[in-house]
């Protein structure tokens, strides 16, 4: 049956019922009394329309705090079918706040940037990724004109140009910007932020890696293409300048051959397709192994001394030797004749510790930070006299990180440096 139908039934009947008590009194008693009870019957239905209509208006006032009447009648459908919208609206208003809070946890968790904003600019939200790349505060700035919380001229020149087709990459916050504002329905905009600081920095070692190998690859080539020429257009050049030459271009032939060695070891050592692979490194016989290299290198020019009463190490031999043997040449490069160069290896608070202290040359306080970075060099014509390639710090750390190892350097010009390589106690094993 209609609904609209049942409704209004219990109305009409209370209706006929008041009209048919009517007409019997008026039948009984006379047409005063039939009236008067009329008037009565419809005056009392009157004023329960009225209270109820009272208790509905009260309700609707604050439908949260105060309980729905039970009504009489047709009162009673009226605040079921009021009880069940209301019941209704609070679920897909709490859907919504769910859906929304999903937005927002959303949005929050986006490496991007994300203002949204009115039709004049005016901040309504952002995510936390542009508050760090723009300095924003939610709480702060909201209901504020974002022209005046970002105060940059190539910003400002983007909102007035109003060409938002294209990005724009923005300086700001010692971040590099690319960004761009998206309209969407008909009083929002959304502005959208996308750091390349870090891409930018890739690209730039990139670069100048190339440039540095290049550089580096270049001047062996040069001498041992110049001294092929040579002994082309001279074919009777003396024996003894002939083998001079031939003795250079070996010794640049070597150069480009160990920095193409170094290259390939440094691109091995991060690449994540080549992960560590772990052994028992037995360390006095691996320390002696590089004094006795270093002390060939050396020549009899240095004083070389070795101390062992450290534990043994889990790690991959190869790369260790590759480690120490680095930095144990480095000082016998930069260091002196008659200086001296004293490898250490003990236990330390935090594991285990290897020690190359020498008196070389030292280092000045602000080259410290750039030392391990590739092809950086303090002194570059000491760097050429010494034949190294300005990768060897470089391939120290990728190992030591790969050996979840530290390095500390503290040095002192024309006093000398100290290297420390520390390993955690998990990396460590101690001999039985």
């Amino acid at each position: 049956m209609n609904p609209q139908l049942l409704f209004w039934i219990p109305a009409v009947l209370r209706i006929v019922l008041c009209v048919a008590g009517a007409g019997l009194v008026w039948f009984f008693f006379g047409a005063i009394a039939g009236l008067a009870v009329a008037f009565l019957s419809m005056l009392g239905m009157v004023l329960g329309q009225l209270y109820w209509l009272f208790r509905l208006g009260s309700w609707l006032d604050d439908p949260a705090q105060s309980r729905s009447p039970d009504g009489w009648g047709a009162w009673t459908d009226v605040f079921a079918r009021l009880y069940r919208m209301r019941r209704d609206d609070e679920k897909h208003q709490a859907e919504l706040a769910e859906w929304l809070a999903r937005f927002r946890q959303a949005m929050s968790l986006l490496p991007d940037g994300v203002v949204i904003m009115d039709d004049v600019l005016f901040l309504e939200w952002c995510n936390p990724a542009a508050q760090r790349h723009l300095g924003l505060q939610q709480e702060r700035d909201k209901g504020m004109r974002v022209t005046n919380l970002i105060r940059n001229p190539s910003f400002i020149d983007y909102i007035i140009l109003g060409r938002y087709e294209q990005p724009l990459t923005l300086s700001l916050q010692e971040r590099k910007l690319i960004v761009q504002i998206i309209p969407f329905e008909n009083r929002r905009q959304i502005l959208v932020t996308h750091d390349v600081t870090e891409t930018e920095r890739i690209d730039m070692m990139r670069r100048d890696f190339v440039a540095n190998a290049s550089h580096e690859l270049r001047t062996p080539l040069t001498v041992i293409n110049g001294f092929l020429e040579i002994a082309l257009a001279q074919p009777g050049l003396d024996m003894e300048i002939r083998t001079s030459h031939l003795k250079l271009m070996t010794e640049q032939g070597q150069r480009m051959q160990n920095l193409i060695n170094d290259m390939l070891t440094l691109t091995r050592l991060e690449s994540v397709d080549y992960p560590l692979r772990a052994e028992l490194v037995h360390v006095r016989p691996l320390l002696e192994g590089i004094l006795e290299e270093a002390r060939a290198l050396s020549a009899g020019k240095h004083k070389l001394t070795l101390e062992i009463e450290g534990p043994n190490l889990k790690g991959n031999l190869d790369e260790l030797r590759s480690a120490f043997s680095n930095l144990v040449t480095n000082a016998i490069r930069y260091t002196p004749e008659a200086g001296s160069i004293s490898l250490i290896w003990k236990s330390h608070e935090r594991g285990a510790k290897f020690v190359v202290k020498d008196t070389g040359i030292g280092i000045s306080q602000e080259h410290i930070a750039r030392l391990t970075e590739r092809f950086y060099r303090v002194d570059k014509s000491r760097s050429r006299e010494t034949q190294g390639t300005g990768l060897g710090l470089a391939i120290v750390r990728h190992v030591l990180l790969r050996h979840r190892a530290t390095l500390e350097i503290a040095s002192v010009p024309e006093q000398g440096s100290t290297f420390k390589v520390v390993f955690p106690a998990s990396q460590t094993v101690i001999p039985a």
